[in-house]
């Protein structure tokens, strides 16, 4: 079977989504660095790929695509022999792919909503956009109440995933006290152990990010 392979970089979170899945679903794949702070994205070979220029993007054989949470979703289905990160059963399969959306759509936005006007413009955290984070956490903290999972499941699944890379960079950038949401800070611990090589696929990643930002207070 062709090698997996996943062009990115280690401080994205987007990335993080994939390498943490491949690590779950126990593959072997290369990491194809491509940096965006050097302008790599734009490279006429990347753009061959992707011509949207963004990261992550998963190469296997002669299949290409973009797109983190839906790289997750084809490891998952591809290579996850429990089927438990992805699952199968119609009612669990949409309330992963709701609580995807609800990382990409609403988690990982009210974070970069707070950090990106910092690292790109130099402007200070606008009160609105903190006051909409904390109101995320909490509706994510809610949800992981239940099980202990994003997905209302029993175990890790992609959505967890997902969840850790945006959780991971928000506690790494520092930018809100996350003490008061404990049932989120029970579910990051339970589920980074569960995740093979967490600091290469994720930790030190993360922990990249949040110097960088703090590097620009």
């Amino acid at each position: 079977m062709s090698a997996v392979e996943i062009y990115g970089m280690d401080g994205s979170p987007p990335c993080r989504i994939a390498f943490m899945t491949a690590e779950v679903a126990g593959i072997s794949y290369e990491v194809i660095e491509t940096n965006l702070m050097i302008g790599e994205h734009m490279k006429p070979e990347f753009l061959a790929l992707n011509p949207q220029h963004s990261v992550p993007v998963l190469k296997h054989g002669d299949f290409v695509m973009n797109e983190s949470r839906a790289i997750a979703s084809y490891i998952a289905t591809q290579f996850d022999k429990s089927k438990k990160l992805y699952p199968l059963e119609p009612k669990v399969l949409a309330r992963v792919n709701q609580r995807l959306d609800f990382d990409s759509c609403v988690f990982y936005k009210s974070f970069v909503d707070v950090v990106f006007p910092k690292i790109f413009g130099k402007e200070e955290v606008k009160p609105e956009a903190m006051k909409k984070l904390k109101e995320v956490l909490g509706w994510a903290n809610d949800m992981v109440k239940e099980t202990g999972y994003a997905a209302g499941t029993d175990h890790l699944t992609i959505a967890d995933i997902a969840w850790i890379s945006t959780y991971s960079t928000i506690k790494a950038a520092d930018v809100v006290c996350l003490s008061e949401y404990k049932e989120l800070e029970n579910w990051f611990a339970q589920c980074i152990v569960a995740i093979p090589n967490y600091n290469k696929a994720n930790g030190k990643g993360a922990k990249a990010f949040g110097n960088y930002y703090k590097s620009k207070l």
